[in-house]
């Protein structure tokens, strides 16, 4: 009578180990012998085809195959809940890479990417520019071009749609408050420097005024080129201004903080979950270390501009002045799909020399200071200018 109770716990064991086992597995195929993940996959994919003939037949409107497959591949990605990573559509995906063309032919207005919940909200409008003309403000939120919806869009989409050939129309739909008007605005080149600088007089002292735009491919040059031409002149410290920076490739940002800091000092380390740690440190040949620099960050300060503003912060080769930047910690790979569409997604993360990622949090300026945008005046630009003042004395 043991004996039988004891083969009837060992067998009730088994079976909810197998149990276990088959629930593991059912999560995880990839980890099956190749006859039973056919099977299972074969299972799901027959699901997937049963729901999608249930909507055909049944949903009260006419759904193409093709508008819900594209909406079962964005489905996927967006479970993973990472504002960062993201499908896009065949469709999607030509304009996508109408974005990263470098071409600035446009209406002339900068957008905040973080949030396009309510539309692209207008983050700034250039002199002259088609947008200004047409009276668009900062604070202002587009929610639709040429009459379709761009509410809940990728940033990189939507302003790619406002973006086209010079000499051709656009027109957007602009909200000011609760008010809403459509604009038609005709596109042109825009002429946006990438770098732009000039010297600042203060108590009898010359100061460098440097703003970088983004860390495009050859922004790095750029850049030492107009400090070499500004040092030149006779400045003694640097005001780098990465207000608005949105980032952009981290080779530049790696090259772009070599000018500040000596060969060696590491800029920045990168981890993702399938990719071993990767340190990049400073490449040489920067400028002397006794000319003083205060970097003027903000809200907009992203990506390779909180790189750059980190490892000069963490190396103590400058002040950082202004308000908490944006806390992007990760970063992003690119891939084309065979079906024409492109997948970005979040690869992994990176950490400042002193180990600190900015996820969610964005670094603390050591000295406060906010511009007033509805101003002329630059409110933050005297507060930056005094603390360097206070290192050349």
């Amino acid at each position: 009578m043991q004996r039988r109770s004891n083969t009837a716990a060992i067998a009730l064991a088994v079976g909810v180990v197998a149990l276990v086992i088959g629930i593991w597995l059912g999560g995880h195929p990839k980890h099956l012998p190749g006859f039973a993940r056919d099977a299972l996959v074969q299972d799901d994919l027959s699901i997937r085809a049963e729901v999608m003939k249930d909507i055909e037949d049944s949903f009260y409107k006419n759904v193409s195959d093709q508008q819900l497959e594209q909406a079962s591949l964005k489905g996927m990605v967006q479970s993973l809940h990472d504002r960062f990573s993201e499908y896009f559509t065949p469709a999607e995906a030509k304009v996508f890479k109408q974005s990263l063309s470098g071409k600035f032919e446009g209406v002339g207005m900068a957008v905040d990417s973080r949030d396009t919940k309510q539309g692209l909200k207008v983050s700034k409008v250039y002199d002259g520019a088609p947008a200004a003309k047409g009276g668009i403000r900062e604070g202002d939120v587009i929610t639709a071009v040429n009459g379709n919806s761009i509410i809940g869009q990728s940033a990189d989409v939507s302003t790619a749609k406002i973006r086209g050939p010079a000499g051709t129309k656009v027109t957007l739909a602009v909200k000011s408050g609760s008010k809403t008007r459509t604009v038609t605005l005709e596109r042109q080149q825009i002429n946006v420097p990438l770098v732009a600088g000039r010297i600042i007089n203060r108590g009898g002292q010359k100061i460098a005024y440097i703003r970088l735009g983004a860390f495009d491919q050859g922004a790095s040059k750029q850049l030492r080129d107009e400090i070499d031409k500004e040092l030149k002149a006779g400045a003694k410290g640097i005001v780098f201004d990465l207000r608005g920076n949105p980032g952009g490739d981290l080779t530049e940002g790696v090259l772009v903080s070599s000018i500040f800091l000596p060969k060696g000092d590491l800029v920045v380390s990168t981890h993702g979950r399938t990719s071993p740690e990767e340190k990049l440190h400073a490449v040489g040949g920067g400028i002397s270390a006794k000319i003083p620099v205060v970097v003027l960050v903000d809200p907009g300060s992203a990506s390779a501009a909180e790189i750059t503003t980190g490892a000069l912060r963490d190396n103590d080769r400058a002040v950082v002045i202004g308000q908490k930047t944006f806390g992007k910690g990760v970063f992003q790979s690119v891939e084309n799909l065979s079906n024409g569409g492109i997948l970005k997604i979040t690869a992994g993360q990176y950490f400042l020399p002193k180990g600190e990622n900015l996820g969610g949090h964005g670094i603390v300026p050591q000295v406060k200071a906010k511009d007033n945008p509805k101003t002329k005046r630059d409110e933050a630009l005297p507060v930056a200018l005094r603390v360097l003042q206070s290192q050349l004395r």
